[in-house]
């Protein structure tokens, strides 16, 4: 096989826009660049948290009309409403196939390259919101699930992963850092997306429309925009590439490996198994809370959200209800901006303390917080029981950021992208546990008779189990094998292509990736910036209410 079809490209061709050798990084190319255009992606995919907004005005699309009665007549009936339940299935299409589309097409983004990782990624997003606007607009649910759900979710699994093993290798530095940043993108797109959907359909409903397929068809082409400047962005290292000046530590970290290990053996070992239950468990507990966070907040605090101490969620009136529903909208908002803050935070601070006791801090201020979540409760202090939860989704999000670095301490930089990608498994297993354990725990306390304000105590607990299990995984991640890494040899042939392609194949910084912030980094920051710091805005003008 020649290098030019290792790389991609038809032999005797020249490489397409898309192929990997035409992203390979010239001299002066500041390696800045390349977490703002992964934010372009993981903004715009980032929305599938946001996807609640649209439940409640799809659910009365049709007026008058009476609700469907059976998953059949909603499937394909277009004379009645559809069910909140049955559309709060595409957050499970959502996340499985996000898991399976990394897990199968990983392989394939390490050997094409980001770039047409993230063309796909967008052509599968932004064309599931117009084919889902389509299912909208002919009121077919299944064409909805199909568009944005399934291939949505492609889309998803693709974008995600598609920044991943390219940043660490521009950062080897700053890996946790370097995947915080993009990953936080991820956490942010429904700061953006949710309250940018909301403009949009009270700007296209009408007394006989909602307005939704329309915001579908719109968001598409805003994403499909802001997902190809991405793409065309990425660049990656040529081989053997290092940042200006910097070497490796000469006291080598045990659990960092200066090896690589190949993508067809990584399943094979115990530190794949054990890293993939860490992130299942520390994922299960932060995702159960994040879908349950409305209820819960006004449940648990009922009538003190406005002023009435001793007034039980039951005895509220209607439009009291409704006053609280609010106010709880902004902690479920909040809990997002945790949720970003702690994919940078706690990625950047295991380059400092390490993978694994970034996750030991996670178990273990886990357990302590939810543990004490029923005392802050029954203490009435909003105050606490918001930062307690607050504190726990900065963890949530954190395990994210800082996953990828620990592959990569683990089993090399050379297929972290893939192996993220088939690590990502343990999310959709975890969308699955997470919500089960506190949706069904809570109804068995309801038919129980137990009161709503300690309706979640039980819960607090068992998540407290889950992450003791946390904390036995990660204790028995120790380096991988010996046996499984690859041999220089192997190595060099597999990076045979990109050395042929940018011509070099000594170690050194070649002129690339030299410098900071200069001009054109701080525009492309910028670019991604503003928008993110709306959704902020946004999110803080929400949660403000709750205090």
């Amino acid at each position: 096989m020649t290098t030019i079809e290792q790389a991609g490209t038809v032999p005797g061709a020249a490489p397409g826009i898309l192929d990997k050798p035409r992203t390979i990084a010239k001299a002066g190319f500041n390696r800045w660049l390349v977490p703002p255009a992964a934010l372009c992606i993981h903004l715009c995919i980032g929305m599938a948290y946001g996807f609640s907004v649209f439940w409640l005005p799809l659910s009365r699309a049709i007026p008058n009309a009476q609700v469907c009665t059976s998953l059949t007549e909603e499937l394909f009936s277009t004379g009645c409403n559809w069910r909140v339940a049955s559309l709060g299935w595409m957050y499970t299409l959502f996340f499985v196939l996000l898991g399976i589309a990394a897990a199968v097409w990983g392989g394939w983004l390490e050997r094409e390259g980001p770039r047409k990782a993230g063309f796909v990624s967008a052509l599968c997003w932004c064309g599931g919101l117009v084919l889902g606007a389509i299912g909208i607009y002919t009121h077919q649910l299944w064409l909805l699930w199909l568009g944005s759900g399934v291939i949505g979710g492609i889309g998803l699994g693709l974008g995600y992963i598609s920044p991943v093993s390219t940043l660490i290798k521009w950062f080897p530095d700053r890996r946790g850092m370097a995947t915080g940043m993009a990953i936080m993108g991820f956490g942010g797109g429904a700061m953006i997306g949710a309250p940018l959907a909301n403009i949009l359909i009270n700007y296209f409903k009408t007394p006989t429309n909602v307005g939704v397929w329309q915001t579908f068809l719109a968001m598409g082409i805003i994403y499909f925009v802001f997902m190809m400047i991405g793409a065309f962005a990425y660049r990656v290292p040529p081989a053997g590439w290092v940042p200006d000046g910097w070497k490796a530590p000469a006291k080598a970290n045990t659990m960092i490996t200066t090896n690589n290990v190949h993508l067809d053996n990584a399943h094979k070992t115990p530190q794949f198994w054990l890293i993939w239950w860490v992130l299942c468990l520390n994922v299960s507990a932060g995702i159960g809370v994040i879908g349950m966070a409305s209820p819960m907040l006004q449940e648990i605090f009922a009538g003190k959200l406005i002023g009435l101490p001793d007034v039980g969620f039951n005895a509220l009136s209607v439009e009291q209800k409704a006053a609280i529903a609010g106010i709880a909208a902004g902690f479920a908002g909040l809990l997002s901006l945790f949720n970003i803050g702690g994919r940078f935070f706690w990625a950047s601070l295991s380059d400092k303390i390490g993978r694994k006791n970034t996750y030991y801090t996670f178990f273990i201020l886990g357990i302590v917080l939810y543990a004490l979540a029923p005392t802050f409760a029954a203490m009435g202090s909003k105050l606490l029981f918001v930062l307690g939860f607050g504190i726990i989704l900065s963890m949530y999000g954190g395990g994210f950021a800082t996953v990828p670095a620990y592959l990569a301490d683990m089993f090399g930089t050379q297929f972290v992208g893939a192996i993220h990608g088939r690590l990502l498994t343990a999310w959709s297993t975890a969308g699955i546990i997470g919500p089960v354990v506190v949706n069904y725990i809570r109804e068995f306390q309801l038919a129980a008779g137990v009161p709503r304000d300690q309706l979640y105590n039980t819960t607090m607990y068992i998540l407290c189990a889950m992450l003791v299990a946390g904390i036995i995984c990660n204790y028995l991640i120790k380096p991988v094998d010996p046996k499984w890494h690859m041999s220089e040899a192997e190595v060099a042939k597999l990076q045979a292509a990109t050395a042929a392609a940018s011509s070099t194949s000594a170690t050194g910084s070649f002129g690339i990736g030299k410098g900071g912030f200069d001009t054109k980094a701080a525009l492309f920051w910028a670019f991604v910036g503003v928008p993110l710091a709306w959704g902020v805005w946004k999110t803080l003008e929400s949660a403000v209410r709750i205090f």
